[in-house]
């Protein structure tokens, strides 16, 4: 048994080097997984819940490595922690979800021209000290709070539904905390909107999508359902005409054309797309390819409805002037607006209520504070307006910061109110690069100029497809994804979608 000695000794040794931190789980009494696990319910002891602990990360000493705290996995967070240099800090993210989401490939996931797999990354791939530094951590939980004075998060503990413990609730102290929460679907306080429409920006709601599609064509081919019933089932309603409704239509419009015309021979004529917009689609896109999208899409089958939604029922929508639309399954994609979090959060506020930040990205009055992607905004003080919600906005602030914190770290600054003053150098400047969109039957729109009102390059058609393939493959987080995304393309083009319902 020496070589179990050994091991034990082994271990203990590697543990002794990980900073102080208590698992809450293992402060729990046996009995409290047993209680959720066991199918005897006759059980002798109440059961007793654990929300609340005192436990966490506590502050680095100045001999340890400062602590860099990131809230959120998104594509702010995401780049940012990619390129932080894990030989000055410690990384400890915190997030309700362990991945990042390729989201203008996430259209594709709900028809089964891809799979799920291949737009998300985890984050452990993307930053791998999170999973090999002894001060590095990843923690699936929320932010629920941040004491900025004392340089700490609050957070609790993400579980799925009932069958799992408790929200346990913990501390991390921070030297840098960047916020990176991202922002929540728009629904304008309309009633009913988040009861019953779905919503395109997580895997798991393209997933749910995905699975009511193929429900509802499943269940209209059953005997005994009536003509009218088929046709609510059938009617696919897309609500807001951006880029994610737009491209969201166009697939679902080839999804009809090549696979539900050959497997759904049976209701091929009673399947149905809509397309509402209060105002032109594509707004921020060229004039000439809003009107090339709009007679593409119309082609395809997709109809075009402009109006404004009063009320969202449970199997149809009214409209401002009065007109009810039945549906079968509802997409809502009509913009973004902060979260809660971010909104009871006491720190700066941009207008329209993001977080607000100056030129480098900190966050005024208080120390140690960034923000960065959807739910940060340039405070009024520094003359700029706030950016777009946009994914490319988003990873260029992130590398922008983590080059920002690496010379701060570099300098010997990189502990909580750390007396030296570092030079950040220039500040954050944004560049559009352009926006491309597919509308189905291998056509997109690619449109390069820097601004709404600015002169540039604007093509559309089948090449700009081709553009548009080739610059999101190349934009995947990784060599597995692309790997991923490039099999599913050549799957579907040789034996079409994979219509299971899982």
């Amino acid at each position: 048994m020496a070589w179990f000695r050994y091991l034990s000794k082994l271990t203990n040794k590697k543990a002794s080097h990980r900073p102080k931190i208590t698992d809450p789980f293992l402060l729990l009494p046996p009995f409290t997984f047993l209680s959720h696990f066991s199918s005897n319910t006759n059980v002798d002891k109440p059961f007793t819940k654990h929300t609340n602990s005192d436990s966490g990360l506590e502050p680095t000493k100045p001999n340890e490595k400062p602590r860099v705290v990131v809230l959120g996995s998104g594509w702010a967070g995401c780049r940012f922690m990619k390129g932080l240099d894990t030989n000055i800090y410690d990384i400890v993210c915190v997030s309700p979800r362990n991945h990042m989401v390729f989201t203008p490939l996430l259209a594709s996931t709900c028809v089964g021209t891809l799979e799920f797999r291949s737009v998300a990354e985890p984050i452990g791939r993307i930053q791998p000290a999170i999973s090999r530094e002894p001060g590095s951590y990843f923690f699936l939980a929320n932010c629920i709070g941040i004491d900025a004075h004392k340089h700490t998060v609050h957070c609790e503990t993400v579980t799925d539904e009932v069958e799992t413990i408790d929200p346990w609730k913990f501390t991390v102290s921070y030297d840098k905390l960047v916020i990176a929460l991202g922002s929540q679907p728009s629904t304008f306080g309309i009633h009913g909107v988040k009861e019953h429409a779905s919503f395109l920006r997580e895997v798991h709601h393209a997933q749910e999508i995905r699975r009511k599609l193929l429900l509802n064509l499943m269940l209209s081919d059953v005997p005994g359902i009536s003509v009218e019933e088929k046709k609510r089932l059938l009617h696919c309603v897309v609500v807001g005409g951006g880029p994610t409704g737009v491209e969201f239509s166009g697939e679902l419009s080839d999804f009809i054309m090549k696979d539900v015309r050959l497997r759904y021979t049976h209701i091929k004529d009673y399947i149905r797309v809509t397309l509402i917009e209060a105002n032109e689609i594509l707004s921020s896109f060229d004039d000439r390819l809003r009107r090339y999208a709009t007679k593409q899409l119309t082609k395809s089958g997709v109809r075009l409805v402009r109006g404004v939604v009063k009320d969202v029922k449970a199997q149809k929508i009214i409209l401002d002037d009065g007109t009810e639309v039945p549906y079968g399954l509802l997409v809502w994609s009509t913009g973004v607006g902060p979260s809660p979090i971010i909104q009871s959060l006491d720190l700066p506020k941009a207008p329209g209520g993001r977080i607000g930040v100056d030129e480098w990205l900190r966050v005024p009055s208080v120390r140690d504070v960034f923000s960065i992607g959807d739910c940060s905004g340039f405070v009024e003080s520094t003359g700029r307006q706030t950016l777009p919600a946009l994914a490319q906005v988003a990873e260029r602030q992130g590398k922008y910061l983590a080059g920002v914190l690496n010379k701060i770290g570099k300098a010997g600054a990189g502990h909580a109110n750390s007396e030296k003053e570092v030079e950040f150098g220039e500040p954050f400047v944004y560049k559009h690069l352009g926006s491309m969109a597919t509308i189905g039957r291998y056509k997109a729109l690619v449109d390069l100029r820097q601004s709404k009102e600015g002169k540039g390059l604007a093509l559309a058609g089948f090449f700009s497809f081709f553009i548009w393939r080739s610059a999101y493959i190349t934009r995947v987080v990784s060599w597995r994804n692309r790997f991923y995304v490039f099999i599913n393309w050549i799957t579907t083009l040789v034996f079409g979608r994979d219509i299971s319902r899982l």
